[in-house]
């Protein structure tokens, strides 16, 4: 898909980038705070008299608090985006403790691998036939910035967009039986999967989320059509069965003709080449076994 058609599927405002956030180590900055509310601590009870001994470690230990709220963890595959009275500051990926300006407040989002599978669609296939058709995709969010603040709910916009193309997909496939070698739902389940990743990296792409892989999970006639749908699926595979035994029965008899004249075992004319023809065929071709009839008589009466 092109840049202008993702940009005219995510609409005309700017997209968000994420970039790194400047943070600090919350190692160190856990010590500092621990230290300076102990020596806050320690100049109150050394000299509590002292009105400047007690207001500066009183100053200290609540400077030593504040501090502490900036700190925050980040787990592998964690990023937390960093904001200053809304206006974003970056996003921090560093794993463990980590610390920022308490004053900046933050949003952590995950940035594992999720599994979604849609719920179970009734749509129409190419043909008009009424499918039920759902979809396994697997995906995550590459760009922080664009999946908190260009869409409300990263989450629910996925989920929307995969059952959107899902619907799109399955009404330019046929469910099966395709003519003139196209693709169908059912027998070209890799070219389809293909085509339904494409489809959502061009819708999802303005929420910052990657699809990793996107496939059919569930596929069937709808309810309605499905007992007439099965008896023509049988129908064709007994024809296809009734195709393949009548050509090798043909091969069969051909070969039998090719060895009696080879051989000179009989002599047959035209007739009595017609009349084994269509006996052989009887027999090969037939559901039952055969009957044997003793002929008393000749061909000609």
């Amino acid at each position: 898909m092109t840049d202008a058609q993702t940009q005219s599927r995510s609409g005309s405002h700017a997209l968000s980038k994420e970039y790194l956030a400047r943070t600090g180590n919350g190692i160190l900055m856990l010590l500092v705070s621990l230290g300076m509310m102990v020596a806050g601590g320690a100049a109150v009870l050394i000299n509590p008299d002292a009105a400047l001994n007690v207001i500066g470690g009183i100053l200290l230990v609540v400077v030593g608090f504040i501090l502490m709220c900036g700190l925050y963890a980040l787990q592998p595959n964690e990023a937390m985006a960093i904001l200053l009275f809304g206006d974003y500051r970056g996003t921090d990926r560093k794993t463990g403790l980590r610390w920022v300006l308490p004053w900046y407040s933050r949003k952590k989002i995950s940035l594992r691998v999720r599994n979604l599978t849609s719920d179970k669609l009734k749509v129409n296939d190419k043909r008009g036939n009424p499918i039920e058709i759902a979809a396994n995709v697997v995906w995550r969010v590459e760009d922080s910035a664009q999946a908190l603040f260009d869409v409300d709910d990263f989450r629910a916009f996925v989920n929307i967009q995969v059952d959107t193309a899902l619907r799109d997909m399955a009404a330019h496939y046929a469910y099966d039986h395709g003519e003139d070698h196209e693709l169908t739902l059912r027998s070209d389940a890799e070219e389809v999967a293909t085509r339904l990743r494409e489809e959502l990296v061009g819708r999802i792409a303005v929420a910052g989320v990657a699809v990793d892989e996107a496939r059919i999970a569930h596929l069937a006639y709808a309810p309605e059509i499905a007992g007439a749908m099965l008896k023509r699926q049988q129908a064709e595979a007994v024809l296809g069965a009734r195709r393949l035994i009548v050509r090798g029965a043909v091969e069969m008899v051909e070969n039998a003709l090719e060895d009696l004249n080879d051989r000179g075992v009989v002599d047959l004319d035209e007739d009595r080449k017609a009349a084994m023809v269509s006996n052989l065929l009887v027999v090969l071709c037939a559901d039952r076994e055969a009957q044997p009839v003793v002929n008393t008589g000749t061909l000609y009466g």
